[in-house]
């Protein structure tokens, strides 16, 4: 553990604010994953780096704004972005930032997993991202991320209206898919090149999103992440407890969001995930957490 996660490094004159946010147990998450965050923001890319990537990121959008608007189609290439990402993860990207990213696709598939699996009257096919290693990046896999949450809301409410069905509390939850090991991350490259904290990371590569993608397909990812809230409700709904939609930051998908704010959304689009899973993995350990409670006859399927 980093020596400024320990206890025994606290200064009540000078208390560090990650080791209170670590130490804090009000928010479920990965214990793994909430040191990665915590060593993350309190890393020196966090605190010096990101501003200038911050501001730069922000004068780029704008110019590539005004560039699409008089040439939509003229840069246009998926592949080609993969593999700046790709590139990019594996040569630049801390090992921290890398494990939440790769991280989140496991995560984000299971949750969907769960949804599908646990509502009566309906029959989803999901198409789950796990992603191994940096080659996995280079197959469209941030693009196809976002298209896999548009249509599973999509054919979900299809079927829900076409049966005539409603999500409603499961009393048996089938946890199968939620995983409570660490995915078996990858050894992610941590070499001196390896600096850019996960903030930082966002705000460099969200620009060559902007450039490569569509309007309707970069527009669609900033809109995506207010899906939070859909994903929570439906969560909700199948636990049969209303709390975990508090921790939501991104919400109201109806009313769009200005896509420069699209990077800061994206880290709490990744913190709402990395709960809400957690909330599902404690289940599945038998430990009850906000008013789940879970009956003795063993009504969980595991």
């Amino acid at each position: 553990m980093t020596d400024f996660l320990n206890i025994e490094t606290h200064d009540s004159r000078d208390p560090n604010p990650w080791l209170a946010m670590y130490l804090d147990t009000s928010i479920d998450i990965n214990k793994k994953t909430k040191e990665a965050l915590m060593r993350d923001n309190d890393s020196k890319a966090k605190r010096y780096l990101f501003p200038i990537v911050w501001f730069s990121s922000k004068v780029s959008m704008f110019f590539i704004h005004v560039f699409k608007f008089f040439f939509p189609k003229l840069i246009n290439s998926s592949k080609i972005l993969h593999r700046i990402l790709a590139w990019g993860l594996k040569n630049f990207v801390s090992a921290d930032a890398n494990l939440l990213i790769f991280r989140h696709f496991h995560v984000g598939s299971e949750i969907l997993q769960f949804i599908a699996g646990n509502i009566d009257g309906i029959e989803m096919k999901t198409s789950p991202l796990k992603p191994k290693n940096f080659e996995d990046v280079k197959d469209d896999l941030f693009l196809d991320h976002d298209l896999n949450l548009y249509n599973f809301v999509i054919n979900l409410n299809h079927q829900l209206q076409t049966h005539q069905v409603h999500i409603q509390k499961k009393e048996q939850l089938n946890l199968s898919m939620i995983s409570e090991d660490q995915f078996d991350h990858i050894d992610f490259p941590d070499k001196w090149t390896n600096v850019l904290d996960l903030r930082s990371a966002i705000e460099l590569f969200t620009p060559f999103y902007q450039l490569f993608l569509t309007a309707n397909d970069f527009v669609r990812a900033s809109n995506s992440l207010q899906l939070d809230e859909t994903i929570a409700i439906y969560t909700s709904q199948i636990l049969g407890t209303p709390g975990h939609i508090g921790l939501v930051n991104n919400r109201h998908p109806m009313v769009p969001v200005t896509t420069y704010s699209a990077a800061f959304r994206l880290v709490l689009h990744g913190l709402a995930a990395e709960s809400l899973h957690e909330v599902l993995v404690k289940i599945k350990q038998g430990i009850p957490r906000d008013g789940v409670v879970l009956p003795e006859n063993g009504t969980v399927q595991v």
